[in-house]
């Protein structure tokens, strides 16, 4: 058994290596035309369980397949553009009392550092450590990440419409709404402390 694990990791590391050899740092752009890209989120509460997503993500990512350490960029989401599951829930979620989407108009995560990269199944996998900026509150957080580079393939994804690379990024985490301020320890058996968070979004790198 040890000698077919280390076979297949010999495999796995040639094959990502020439998947690699080529590639160079590129900056991949998350401002998706096609409104495929989003976040969504779950609060689940003894009482009620909330969730929903957002579809306003943008935001550059540079990223270098050979060198993943290197990674640096900023994923940004309009606070405005979170849908709840019902439309008073999304009232309430968007108003000055909980997320202020009129004065805090994004949310933002820019990455610092990456750290325990290894291959995995589809592409590589990280702890991405960087400051998670919501209603005004930005505090340093690491959260788990896959990152999928995918060369040569905006073409499928644009039917054709354009050239380049894609680089699909993936993340679960969690976050505690009252370290941001929002209605700190208020109506817990309702809306849940806790916030789950999912990511899975893609970035283009068109050929120039």
């Amino acid at each position: 058994m040890k000698k077919i694990t280390s076979y297949y990791l010999t495999f796995s590391a040639l094959f990502v290596g020439a998947a690699t050899l080529n590639a160079a740092a590129q900056d991949f752009d998350f401002k998706d035309p096609k409104g495929v890209n989003n976040v969504s989120f779950q609060l689940d509460a003894p009482l009620e369980s909330i969730s929903g997503n957002a579809k306003g993500v943008s935001g550059i990512v540079r990223f270098d397949p050979g060198n993943p350490a290197a990674i640096s960029g900023t994923i940004i989401v309009e606070t405005g553009s979170l849908t709840a599951t019902n439309d008073k829930m999304q009232e309430h979620m968007l108003g000055d009392g909980w997320l202020d989407a009129a004065n805090y108009p994004q949310i933002t995560f820019a990455t610092k550092s990456i750290s325990k990269v290894e291959p995995g199944d589809d592409g590589f996998k990280a702890h991405l450590t960087g400051d998670f900026t919501l209603k005004g509150v930005t505090k340093e957080i690491t959260v788990p990440a896959t990152f999928t580079y995918l060369p040569d393939m905006l073409s499928a994804r644009t039917n054709g419409a354009a050239e380049g690379d894609l680089l699909v990024i993936r993340s679960t985490f969690t976050i505690n709404r009252s370290e941001y301020g929002i209605k700190p320890g208020q109506n817990t058996n309702k809306v849940a402390e806790e916030v789950e968070l999912r990511l899975a979004i893609a970035g283009a790198a068109p050929d120039a």
